[in-house]
Order: structure tokens, then sequence, then C-alpha cells
């Protein structure tokens, strides 16, 4: 992208404006709130660190005795990422949310914690069963996301 492409982005008008933020307010959410919550949705966000600079990649997951399981291929960033990492794994983050686009009303979570590949393959069937890929592709890896640290906010009025 050219500097002149950028700029033009930089300068482009936002349209309307949001609506005044008065009467809303956050709430910040305890760690089983917050799982609870995660567990609820399907989508999320993984952020890991591909040459050195944070990737984002939008996959479905679920949450199994506390940790966060979802589902990769041979190949994917995520997948070379980890595929060398040793015990206890390394560090992602992990954000799911669920906001109201009219009222700017709802929740996000984020979970920071150690990923690592799911080696076992009776665990690794189990998940290939119980979270389905939503693209055209075989996903034959699982990732383990344990969660050490585990924040939420509700967005409230």
């Amino acid at each position: 992208m050219s500097d002149e492409s950028v700029q033009h982005l930089v300068q482009a008008p936002l349209g309307d404006p949001d609506p005044p933020a008065s009467g809303r307010r956050t709430v910040e959410l305890g760690p089983a709130e917050a799982m609870r919550l995660l567990g609820g949705v399907s989508l999320g966000r993984i952020v890991f660190t591909q040459q050195a600079l944070p990737a984002i990649r939008p996959v479905n997951h679920v949450v199994v005795d506390g940790d966060i399981i979802v589902r990769t291929h041979q190949g994917a960033a995520l997948a070379v990422y980890l595929q060398d990492s040793s015990p206890p794994g390394v560090v992602v983050a992990y954000e799911a949310d669920v906001i109201d686009p009219d009222t700017h009303t709802g929740w996000s979570v984020v979970a920071t914690g150690y990923a690592r590949l799911v080696t076992d393959p009776t665990e690794l069937d189990h998940y290939q069963e119980r979270l389905q890929p939503w693209v055209d592709q075989v996903m034959d890896h699982a990732v383990r996301i344990h969660p050490e640290v585990i924040t939420g906010i509700r967005l409230t009025t």
C-alpha cells in the first residue's frame, strides 16, 4: 500500500459518529463469569507471534475443563508457530465478544495463557468430532490454550 493510499484512508470520513456514551459503563467480570461467557459463544480470535509481529486469526472454539480448544491445519501459521514448542507451550491471547452494534452494549473477554498442539490421538479425535471447521478445509490439528490470566468487561447502560 502506498503512502498516498494510507493518507487517503486516514483522512476518509468516518460517517455518522457514535451515539453519546452517556449512561454506558463498563463492569469488570470475574474469571468464572468471563469463562462462562466465553463458553457460550463459538467464535473468537487467537493472537500469537508470527515473524516477531502480532498475528490475529478468527477461529471457532470450545471450552473444555477450563481450557480453550481450537482446530487448525498443517502448515497454518498457528500450527507452524506451535510445532516446535516445548512445555508449557507458547504464550497466546484469545479474545471473544458479543457487542450489539446499535446499543454498543455486550461483553468482551480476553484469556492469556499457554497454547500447545494436542498430540494424543484419542483426544485429537474427540475434538475433531466436537469442533467442526467453518471452512471447507482439512483441520487435522487441535490447539489447547490453558488460560493463566482471564479478564473481561461487560458494557452496560
